[in-house]
């Protein structure tokens, strides 16, 4: 049994690890688009919603899908959550991208200080749950031991 509240709590890390790979991931892409200086003027070609259920709650994220030309001349079309639920189809709005990667582009507004905060709480979160799976293993240990 100690086993069992020793793997568990080791595969909640690694999950928790790779959340944090993946958001700090995507905070340094958007930086860098934004640092980049390239922009496009792009248009929103679609707005969608996606659920997920977790128990009694249910999260909706709003995504959106824009297409834009690069400065070379390549369409790239790319989707993005998390953008304001007044955008909708047709709208145009300035992208961000890197020229090596611009499907990786976003039509977020800079705000460093802003992207800053939320991949911050982002992080503290997981850190805090690495914590508690911690603390689950070592209560497990502990009690094994007597």
């Amino acid at each position: 049994m100690a086993v069992l509240f020793s793997i568990v709590p080791l595969l909640l890390i690694a999950l928790a690890v790779y959340g944090a790979v993946v958001v700090l991931r995507r905070s340094r892409q958007v930086s860098r688009a934004w640092s980049s200086g390239i922009t496009a003027d792009a248009r929103c070609i679609r707005s969608y919603t996606t659920t997920s259920r977790s128990g009694d709650s249910v999260r909706t994220t709003l995504h959106h899908v824009y297409e834009f030309a690069t400065r070379d001349g390549r369409g790239i079309r790319f989707d993005e959550t998390g953008g304001p639920s007044t955008r909708v189809e047709g709208d145009i709005v300035t992208v961000h991208y890197l020229p090596e990667h611009p499907e990786r582009a976003t039509a977020k507004v800079p705000a460093p200080g802003k992207l800053a905060a939320s991949t911050g709480c982002a992080l503290l979160f997981v850190t805090g749950f690495i914590a508690f799976a911690i603390f689950l293993i070592v209560v497990a240990n502990s009690d094994s031991m007597h």
